[in-house]
């Protein structure tokens, strides 16, 4: 294809297969833009031999692999937007690359690169504004001092190998905006000139081998969206004063040794805090008061700490909480029946408000690419002008006896409660069980007394609901048996009496979910219960019954049809079968003719024979007695048959065999057996 003023060519988002397309490049030397994302390319990588004027190459999401070119940066030298992310690109960056001034964007994620980032690539390339280097196996130190990166604004290295300090040659970078270093081998403490970037939004250090405190500096970024510390070494206590931007919507510090009081900054000035984590630290003290000045927070994760006190009835101001957790703590007192307040447990909510299923900073470039080869000026506007960067919500919670994550879009249907592993004293209150909406409760291992409520029955969907090693008593309230999502259900280690529910989900539940009380019975613990106990819950009312049996009668209906169905089918089956295959329609038919000789040899034995045997008796005179005659014993042999009769037995065996292979008719048939002798039938039946 030769067109010699062709600049901009898009095949994105087809089923293109093959080479990449070299020639493209070579017929047409003024192209500027090519875009192949979304395809089925495959192969190397090939360029053209001599250097080109591209400024924009996106070959994105095919399945392109081996190495890079090595003269990649002295073919393209002009290129500003480099995109080979999710591909199977292996080996390391090419040192040439460090010859592309002019490069601003660059994403080589989801690709199999390793080795580490060669100094010309890093010192030559300093009119990047973007580098995307995620899933890959680079690994090495970097931000070195001579690092001339300084336009940066988005930088993301997650999932890689990168190990060492962070270098204070990333500080050069003053505009960055998104700073991802999550889950690689950094060590060392936060540095503190992090706080120097004003414009930062977006700080995610998760998963690394980070350690020392949180510097204090972090509270100079008064545009910070996202913080992610978590999964780290951190330690110390937080200073007390630390603020945050009052725009963050996501703080996760969970996995560390931080100690100390839970800073009152962290909920006083952030007023859309959405997602608060602090999970599996040494935090102590009480829970904040202040908490109630957040009114959209929706995650409250607080486990695994060392937090005393009462829990606060402030936390019933959250309208929009989705999931709680303050499990393995040291909390006392009583649960709060204020719990009802919150509109996300109790009612369904088309509230805008709930957990975002991703997080998304944007960047915006003022930069357009004006092409005035044709008649009139083109101008052509970066796709990637909106540049969005999203980081999917992933939250960790216990439900159904085991530790799942949940992100995206299921976040939004995810409400639960966890107050297990704590001091909590008193009875379950009677309005816990108008959360209607609750998926997972988890109130084990405290000190609850009191009888199950039955109003627990009112938990429509709940799906886990876990009460035990506790002081509970009483019996377990039938109702519970209209549970029907009821997946996972554990009262063991506590003092309940009298008999088991078996109806519904009960039916289902293991010996496990009882051990532990003394006083119960019931067929799932294999211990009879006293007759004077009823098993069973009340009996139903008559409306339900007569629904039973109508399900029941819809069933047998369902049943005939579904025997009809298959009997039908079987018969179209064969029948088909011997259409197809001449080789079985014979032999079927064969098979069928030999039933009918088989009948009617019978009929002949049993009916006819039987018949002229009689006739026979009744017809035959009596003869004379005869004068007994003593002669001498002899050795007695077997007598050989006469003549006559071998004769008419090879007679009769020639007309069988002829009868069983013979293509004769039914009528025909029973004409010819008619015009037998009576003696061919007497030796036939021998």
């Amino acid at each position: 294809m030769y067109q010699h003023s062709l600049e901009i060519i898009d095949l994105s988002h087809n089923k293109l297969v093959g080479m990449f397309p070299t020639w493209l490049l070579q017929n047409n030397t003024r192209i500027q833009g090519m875009y192949l994302m979304n395809n089925s390319l495959s192969g190397i990588l090939q360029l053209p031999n001599s250097t080109h004027d591209l400024l924009e190459l996106r070959i994105s999401n095919n399945n392109l692999n081996g190495q890079l070119p090595m003269n990649i940066g002295v073919i393209q030298p002009r290129l500003e937007n480099l995109n080979l992310s999710k591909n199977s690109f292996e080996g390391y960056i090419p040192w040439s690359m460090g010859e592309m001034k002019s490069l601003n964007m660059l994403d080589l994620s989801s690709n199999n690169f390793s080795g580490e980032l060669p100094k010309p690539f890093i010192t030559g390339c300093h009119s990047l504004e973007f580098l995307k280097l995620s899933n890959n196996s680079f690994h090495g130190e970097i931000f070195p001092r001579f690092m001339n990166m300084t336009r940066l604004q988005w930088l993301i290295l997650d999932n890689n190998k990168f190990g060492g300090k962070i270098q204070d040659g990333l500080s050069n970078a003053r505009f960055l905006s998104v700073l991802d270093l999550s889950s690689n081998r950094f060590s060392g403490q936060i540095p503190d000139w992090i706080g120097n970037f004003s414009g930062l939004n977006t700080l995610v250090l998760s998963n690394n081998l980070l350690e020392g405190g949180v510097p204090v500096q972090l509270s100079n970024l008064e545009d910070l969206f996202i913080l992610d510390i978590s999964e780290n070494r951190l330690s110390g206590s937080m200073a007390s004063s630390f603020n945050l931007s009052s725009l963050v919507r996501k703080l996760c510090m969970q996995k560390n040794a931080l100690n100390g009081s839970i800073p009152n900054a962290f909920l006083r000035t952030t007023s859309y805090l959405v997602i608060l984590d602090l999970r599996d630290n040494e935090f102590s003290g009480s829970i904040p008061i202040q908490i109630d000045e957040v009114p959209k927070l929706d995650v409250l994760l607080l486990g695994g700490n060392h937090l005393e006190g009462i829990i606060p009835h402030e936390l019933c101001k959250f309208k929009y909480l989705s999931i709680l957790d303050l499990s393995r703590n040291r909390l006392n007192g009583t649960i709060p029946s204020c719990f009802t307040n919150i509109l996300t447990w109790v009612e369904q909510s088309n509230d805008t408000y709930g957990i975002p299923p991703e997080m998304t900073s944007v960047i915006s470039y003022d930069g357009y690419y004006s092409f005035s080869s044709y008649n009139f000026t083109l101008a052509f506007e970066l796709q990637s002008s909106v540049v969005q960067s999203t980081q999917e919500t992933e939250i960790g919670f216990v439900s159904k006896n085991r530790y799942d994550s949940y992100k995206g879009s299921i976040l939004r249907y995810m409400l639960g409660i966890d107050l297990s592993c704590n001091e909590l004293t008193g009875d379950i209150p009677t309005d816990i069980g108008n959360l209607q909406e609750i998926i997972t409760m988890n109130l084990s291992h405290n000190f609850l007394s009191g009888s199950i409520p039955e109003s627990f029955s009112n938990l429509t969907n709940i799906e886990s609901l876990d009460l035990s090693h506790n002081k509970l008593s009483g019996r377990v309230p039938p109702q519970l048996t209209q549970l029907n999502r009821l997946g996972i259900f554990n009262v063991s280690f506590n003092n309940l009496s009298g008999p088991i529910p078996d109806k519904g989900q009960f039916g289902t539940f293991v010996e496990s979910s009882y051990e532990g009380n003394p006083g119960i019975c019931g067929p799932q613990i294999k211990r009879i219960c006293d007759s004077s106990e009823p098993t069973t819950p009340p009996a139903t009312p008559s409306g339900d019954r007569e629904d039973e049996e109508s399900e029941s009668a819809i069933d047998m209906v369902s049943f005939y049809w579904s025997l009809f169905a298959a009997y039908v089918t079987t018969i179209m089956a064969f029948v088909l079968i011997l259409w197809l295959n001449s080789y079985w329609r014979k032999q079927w038919f064969c098979f069928i003719d030999e039933c009918i000789i088989s009948s009617y040899c019978w009929v002949l034995r049993n009916v006819f024979h039987s018949q002229r045997r009689n006739t026979k008796g009744t017809t035959q005179t009596p003869k004379a007695p005869q004068p007994e005659h003593h002669e001498p014993q002899s050795q007695s042999y077997p007598k050989t048959p006469p003549l006559e009769t071998q004769r008419t037995q090879q007679h009769t065996n020639t007309i069988a065999y002829s009868i069983l292979h013979s293509s004769l008719s039914t009528k025909d048939m029973a004409a010819f057996l008619a015009k037998l002798s009576a003696k061919e039938f007497v030796v036939l039946e021998l």
